[in-house]
């Protein structure tokens, strides 16, 4: 219908949304500019002063590794740190946060070397070190500026990086404190290897990752016949000599380790059988556990056999074999780390390489034997395969073995195998001089297994997966032959092998000199100067400290020194890896130290996985960039992801899968414009209406927002946030969206702009956006700022320096229009919208406001909807609205989804109004303005309508 050109224009008289929030955030051109006005103005430094004097909360940052770019990982780590310490400022807490780098180890020192060479060829060690030093900055300030435009807030100005000269300093300190009670030990063990990287390496430093590798059975012969057959007879077992040479078989997947032997163990409390194979060229006896005897005759092939003897694995302790290939005679042993899991029940032992054949070597007292040097190559004097390397040498070994007639039997498999977390190539067992902190000399394994349950874990599986991790572990090697990194300050006597007696003393002397001119402090060391009449007599140790004593010790170089306090910090976050990693080694230091964990509470995040739950990497062509999501959507959208994933569980990452995020995103921004829009002229200070004058409706939609206030905030207090995400989301788009707001529209916009019913409304906005602001702060953090530099009246300069908000009321529950009543008209609405919608599909009406409709409802539903009396209509947003009793309902009244509801809908034919487009007979009754209804023309020229429910 075209529009009459003598209309009168009513849009002046209307109170129509107006704000400067725009629809559309912009986010990946408006964020940057955010995060260059917070690092300008020093946002950081602004919070920690405005929340100077309040109980702190301290959540230790564990330091990312400083090299390439953040990965999705490092993203949701960094993010869930900044959502919890701005959660924390809104609870009333001053939350420091320092962020941290680890700066020394391999990688760093791997990059250098393709662009500099390596140590004592093309270059210096000291120019190495300090090539490193400036590689690793230069990784710190690139991963700093990917950190910051993600929205995180942090210490940037004064991080701690384990490179730096005090942090270094420190560390000596520590050692120093470690040493001085009795954990810190030297002595020659078998430690995991990386031939890459030509170090020793930690258990957290290996991952495992597919290997093929030689699988063999071995033939040892018995050495002594009638010995080893007496063992038999002590069991009271008779049988008859049957002839055929006579083995122990062993299994292995490491056949490079046979040319170290020096023994085989079996179980003393299992089962073995002398078995006869019979073969047309002829038979043998072998020696294997009874559990595997079919197993093995399976696998070997092997149809015609019989057991000639059986008896337990202690009778058997110390009978001599030959060994396959070496002029050498190596014992049977008794060992409780034999199992029938795989194998054949006997354990090819060599103590310098492994870690339970070096424990039940040392028992017996038997030979570390390791021919193998840093690089893997066979040291000079190794018979048969000197010079050679041991990831190569198999082939060899397999050929030695078949000369010798000692090769049962051999297959290749493919099996989860440790490499090198950094060099990615396999780990080798290989026993060297090292340094240890001790497990158990002086109860720090005892210490631990007491200290975890005093934690508070989240999830709480977690508990058990640490626990599980330290029940049985190692001693840890903390000693690498490296370069980069801090040096094990300690002077050793050439002789004995011992510690200067006035180690601790020295240390401290030497951390004085780190912190003025760096760990090459201890490299230029004049010892004569330092040692006086004893340099002659001793040496400095050239190891460095392995990287996860570096964070490990953080605890004590920056929790005391940057975040000022003693203890433990409140909170530990990292992903579920650190298990095996920070969270141990910040626990046994700290033990070490302290007598106590570093933490009250460890929370860990699964990895991020892609959408079919595999994990990311570039060969695989899977990786999402965080970096790629804040440039395309905002890194409030991927905030708003991370918040969304259940971070407890692996998180599955994809572009449509963030592409849905950023619909919930809009959903918020919208409804926040919408707020902020109907606030238009709006001074809290001059129009905020005290609870008690709002209207029912208003009342419960603040009630709702002070239910979801507690819901949200307890949810922060778990670190819960997917919780909060479902919270917002479901408040924005449901009860706010789909109901409140719509419903207030027409009062928004129709009724006198300073009248009772619009301030209600106004103030219930008011309300809400305060406190939804708030709410969003530590997820939406870009645009919580946007939306609190709109809302009206008096604030802080930033949002982060706010405390939840306090001015939500409850709703009464004993009213008469409690939640459950409007909870109930949301019901009815909805059914209503539905019928309704069935009628402007079929074309016989254009919109609500065009439809006239009757309800007629039970007693109990007909009283609750007549309370509303004709502002019925304005919740169900119709022209008209009737309530009648069931027995009315005629016919053709048609039955809703809600139980005892009926609904008659037609298309009205009462004249609009010009101004609110309600129809009604009204229109063109009036003494003036002929073209609008009663209720417009008193909120145009008269005191405005009274609303008394909606």
């Amino acid at each position: 219908m075209s529009k009459d050109s003598n209309a009168t224009d009513y849009k002046p008289t209307l109170n129509l949304p107006q704000t400067n929030f725009p629809m559309r955030g912009n986010l990946p051109n408006k964020e940057p500019q955010q995060v260059k006005a917070w690092l300008e103005k020093d946002l950081y430094q602004v919070v920690r002063k405005a929340m100077e004097g309040r109980p702190t909360f301290i959540l230790h940052d564990g330091p990312p590794y400083a090299n390439g770019s953040i990965h999705i990982g490092h993203a949701v780590n960094k993010v869930l740190k900044d959502m919890i310490v701005k959660s924390k400022g809104l609870s009333g807490f001053d939350a420091p946060i320092v962020p941290g780098w680890d700066c020394h180890g391999l990688p760093i020192e791997l990059n250098v070397e393709k662009k500099k060479g390596k140590v004592g060829k093309k270059i210096g060690a000291t120019e190495f070190r300090e090539e490193c030093r400036k590689y690793a900055q230069k990784q710190v300030d690139g991963q700093m500026a990917e950190f910051q435009r993600l929205g995180v807030v942090s210490d940037w100005k004064n991080p701690y990086l384990t490179k730096d000269f005090k942090f270094e300093a420190d560390e000596i300190r520590a050692l120093a404190k470690i040493l001085e009670k009795g954990h810190v030990v030297k002595g020659t063990k078998p430690v995991y290897w990386s031939v890459g990287g030509h170090s020793a390496l930690a258990e957290a430093e290996v991952e495992y990752e597919d290997k093929k590798s030689n699988s063999v059975d071995v033939r040892f012969a018995v050495k002594d016949e009638d010995a080893f057959m007496a063992c038999f007879s002590e069991t009271g077992e008779r049988f008859e000599q049957e002839e055929g040479r006579l083995s122990v078989v062993i299994w292995t997947t490491t056949p490079w380790t046979l040319p170290a032997n020096q023994a085989v163990s079996i179980h003393p409390e299992l089962n073995y059988v002398l078995v006869k194979i019979n073969r047309e060229e002829g038979g043998e006896r072998i020696f294997i556990a009874e559990a595997l005897l079919e197993s093995l005759m399976q696998k070997w092939g092997v149809e015609d056999y019989q057991v000639l003897a059986t008896a337990m694995g202690q009778q058997f302790d110390l009978i001599k074999l030959q060994h396959p290939f070496y002029d050498r005679v190596v014992p049977l042993i008794l060992g409780e780390h034999v199992t029938t899991d795989a194998g054949t029940g006997a354990v090819h032992t060599a103590p310098g390489h492994g870690q339970e054949d070096f424990a039940v070597g040392l028992k017996y007292n038997l030979d570390i034997d390791c021919p193998v040097d840093g690089r893997g190559n066979f040291v000079a004097g190794t018979p048969l395969f000197e010079g050679e390397n041991v990831l190569k040498v198999d082939s060899h070994v397999l050929e030695v073995l078949t000369e010798h007639d000692a090769l049962l039997h051999h297959q290749t498999i493919v099996h989860s195998y440790p490499h090198c977390w950094r060099t990615k190539t396999p780990l080798i067992f290989r026993a060297t001089p090292q340094w240890f902190i001790s497990m158990n000399q002086t109860g720090l394994l005892d210490m631990a297994k007491s200290e975890i349950p005093k934690v508070k874990w989240i999830p709480e599986r977690s508990q058990s997966r640490i626990e599980g991790m330290i029940d049985e572990r190692p001693d840890w090697c903390i000693s690498r032959q490296r370069f980069w990194g801090v040096p094990i300050t300690i002077f050793i006597h050439k002789v004995s092998g011992e510690m200067h007696p006035n180690t601790l003393a020295m240390m401290e002397k030497i951390a004085l000199l780190v912190e003025k001119k760096s760990i090459d402090a201890w490299y230029d060391l004049d010892i004569n100067e330092f040692l006086g009449d004893e340099a002659d007599d001793y040496e400095q140790v050239t190891d460095i400290l392995d990287v996860w004593f570096d964070s490990g010790v953080s605890h004590f170089t920056v929790l005391n020194e940057k975040e000022g306090i003693e203890g433990q910090a409140d909170l530990y976050l990292e992903g579920s890896d650190q298990h095996r990693g920070w969270f141990q080694s910040s626990l046994l230091t700290s033990l070490a130290i302290n007598d106590q964990a570093p933490y009250k509470q460890v929370l860990t995040h699964g990895f991020v996985v892609d959408k079919d739950g595999k994990k990311m990497s570039k060969s695989k062509g899977n990786v999402v960039s965080p970096q790629d999501l804040a440039n395309k959507y905002g890194a409030d959208i991927l905030r708003l992801w991370i918040s969304a994933a259940d971070y407890r569980y692996e998180m599955t990452v994809s572009d449509e899968i963030v592409s849905r995020t950023a619909d919930a995103y809009r959903r918020i921004r919208n409804t926040s414009r919408f707020l902020l829009a109907n606030l238009n002229g709006f001074n809290p200070t001059e129009n905020l209406l005290d609870y008690e004058q709002m209207l029912p409706l208003d009342k419960w939609a603040v009630g709702r927002a002070a239910k979801i206030q507690q819901e949200v905030v307890s949810a922060y207090e778990d670190y819960n946030f997917h919780a909060i995400y479902q919270a917002v989301t479901h408040f924005c788009s449901v009860e706010l969206g789909s109901f409140y707001l719509d419903v207030i529209k027409d009062r928004q916009y129709t009724c006198k702009a300073d009248g009772l019913a619009r301030r209600s409304a106004q103030t219930a906005l008011y309300h809400i956006v305060e406190a939804l602001t708030r709410w969003i702060a530590p997820i939406l953090s870009f645009t919580a700022e946007e939306i609190w530099q709109q809302i009206p009246g008096e604030r802080t300069a930033t949002i982060f320096v706010a405390q939840w908000y306090k001015g939500l009321s409850e709703l009464d529950e004993n009213s008469q229009m409690n939640s459950a009543y409007w909870q109930q008209m949301v019901d009815v609405r909805s059914a209503v919208a539905k019928e309704l919608e069935v009628l402007r599909k079929d074309g016989v009406i254009k919109g609500s406001l065009t439809a006239e409709v009757t309800l007629y409802a039970e007693d109990e539903l007909f009283n609750a909807i007549s309370n509303l009396g004709d502002e019925l209509r304005f919740v169900l947003i119709t022209s008209s609205a009737t309530i009648l009793p069931i027995a009315e309902k005629p016919v053709d009244a048609v039955e809703s989804e809600l139980s005892g509801l009926y609904i008659s809908s037609s298309a009205t034919t009462k004249p609009k109004c010009a101004r609110c487009w309600h129809h009604s007979d009204e229109v063109g009754q009036q003494t003036e303005d002929k073209e609008l209804c009663a209720r417009c023309v008193i909120n145009v020229h008269g005191k405005g309508e009274v609303r008394t429910f909606a």
